[in-house]
């Protein structure tokens, strides 16, 4: 499905193209502490969006702007020509879930599901339709007559997304969703919760501090850091080209090197000339940057080989099962080489710098 295009909605039908939601100039202070500033964004109706960024960098904070439960000290929120800055959150059309999901535990799995519409008025019959078609879609089809205290933790988060959408809102806000849950469950949810995204084209926006969640699910990852916006892109984008180091430290793993532009496609890096990664913008010829080169994009040989390298000796060797984590002394710095093994500490070797280029970070 293509962000802001037509998709399948949870009976088989069609939806209309969801609007853009736009962020202008946002900022937020409490008291003398800034928790957000300068945040302009334009995220594309009907996508899944990942905030993320490490703790207190500000991005639970601008979901709650969204949501309604903040007000912004400047700037607007927009949902198409809609201006949500001021709107009370009982009347912005938001689904939320949040990271304790906040279940009531003496009704039912069906009228927690429900219970938005009943507030609503709806009538019980067609409130508790729409909460069976609802736990079908998110793959619970035969619990709704049960209570909450006998569903797991994935179950208990499966209802709390239905029940989010119940509404049909206009956008689906999630806080942490995850984070309760142990490792192999959570893993198995992102996909789930991104194939659910799929079937009903809602505009999502999902906080999380963890970044492979963020690469798994989105269209679009938002990385925010010292209570701003660092970078957007789609997830590839963000992990091949970082903006600036702290995408590169915070979005997976990178080795850095000191390096010096010597031309529009070309580093030198401790006496060795090394290519830049094509589309790229190069700062100009003679500047001192630093070089990011993700570990799986290195290569140990034992032999100097045609292409750039740099001599090292072998300090570590961790073996992790599906990789061998080599650490490598280069020019008193360690690199961290992941691939195959066949080395031990002592030994001395070439790291093979990435045929594809390497990525120049201003310094």
């Amino acid at each position: 499905m293509a962000p802001g295009g037509r998709c399948d909605g949870p009976a088989g039908g069609v939806t209309t193209a969801r609007p853009d939601l736009t962020i202008q100039g946002l900022g937020k202070r409490f008291g003398a502490t800034v928790a957000l500033e300068g945040v302009d964004l334009r995220l594309p109706g009907g996508s899944l969006v990942c905030f993320v960024g490490p703790s207190g960098c500000g991005k639970t904070t601008l979901l709650r702007i969204v949501a309604g439960l903040e007000t912004p000290t400047t700037g607007r929120v927009l949902l198409g020509e809609r201006d949500l800055t001021r709107v009370p959150v009982h009347r912005r059309d938001v689904g939320m879930v949040f990271q304790s999901y906040a279940l009531f535990p003496h009704l039912s799995v069906a009228e927690n599901v429900a219970y938005g519409l009943r507030i609503r008025g709806v009538p019980k019959r067609v409130r508790l339709a729409r909460a069976q078609e609802l736990l079908e879609l998110v793959q619970l089809p035969d619990v709704g007559n049960r209570r909450i205290a006998q569903l797991s933790g994935g179950m208990r988060q499966r209802v709390a997304m239905a029940r989010a959408l119940a509404l049909d809102p206009a956008l689906f806000l999630l806080d942490e969703p995850l984070s309760a849950l142990d490792a192999k469950l959570r893993e198995g949810m992102q996909v789930e919760l991104r194939r659910l995204q799929r079937r009903v084209g809602i505009t999502t926006i999902i906080v999380t501090h963890d970044q492979e969640e963020a690469m798994t699910m989105a269209d679009l990852v938002v990385v925010m850091g010292d209570n701003r916006v660092q970078q957007v892109g789609p997830p590839l984008e963000i992990y091949r080209r970082p903006a600036n180091r702290f995408v590169a430290s915070f979005v997976g793993r990178n080795n850095f090197l000191p390096a010096r532009v010597v031309a529009p496609d070309a580093v030198e890096v401790a006496g060795v000339l090394a290519p830049l990664a094509p589309d790229v913008p190069a700062p100009s010829a003679g500047s001192e940057v630093t070089v990011a080169v993700r570990p799986e994009s290195l290569r140990l040989r034992q032999r100097a080989p045609a292409g750039a390298a740099l001599q090292g000796s072998v300090t570590f060797v961790r073996d992790l099962g599906r990789v061998v984590e080599t650490r490598v002394r280069v020019h008193e710095q360690e690199l961290v080489v992941s691939g195959r093994g066949g080395f031990v500490e002592g030994d001395g070797v070439w790291v093979e710098l990435p045929e594809a280029g390497v990525v120049a970070l201003a310094s």
